[in-house]
């Protein structure tokens, strides 16, 4: 396991919060020269700490609001169903979450499209059209309480 120490901690939360920031930024804030903060953000992507910089849109704003969560049960769980579902599941650009879970369902899916008209249209058109299948339950957003894409580093 690689080691992060109090500073790097920082600057990830820093980061986290917003990656926009520039090195002089993040620098003044935590009280360590831009070139040390600098070395340290490349060490951590080097090391894959940090993934990747992104950009988090206004659902709203973007017409895609309506947030479904939808557990996918499957037929069998052979190695062909599991790695057919989850190749096909990549292609959709509505799901913009994908987790292999334990329990009753196989998989718990996030989707985000503009309407519940646009969220039936796309359960008949896409999702049930993938082999293996066996049966789907849906859950919608009503209100969102919290949303972060932070992870505490605590």
């Amino acid at each position: 396991m690689i080691k992060i120490d109090e500073r790097d901690k920082q600057i990830l939360k820093l980061l986290q919060e917003d990656a926009s920031q520039t090195t002089k930024q993040i620098a003044a804030k935590i009280k360590l020269s831009q070139t040390a903060v600098y070395e340290r953000i490349k060490r951590l992507e080097r090391e894959k700490l940090i993934t990747s910089y992104v950009a988090l849109c206004d659902l709203e704003k973007v017409d895609k609001a309506f947030t479904a969560f939808c557990m996918v049960k499957l037929v069998n769980h052979t190695r062909k169903s599991l790695e057919h579902f989850e190749k096909d599941i990549l292609t959709l650009d509505e799901i913009t979450e994908c987790y292999h879970i334990s329990g009753e369902y196989d998989y718990l899916l996030k989707i985000n499209v503009k309407n519940i008209k646009a969220y039936r249209q796309f359960m008949v058109e896409k999702l049930t059209s993938i082999p293996f299948i066996s049966s789907t339950q849906s859950a919608f957003n009503i209100n969102t309480v919290k949303y972060s894409t932070a992870i505490s580093l605590t």
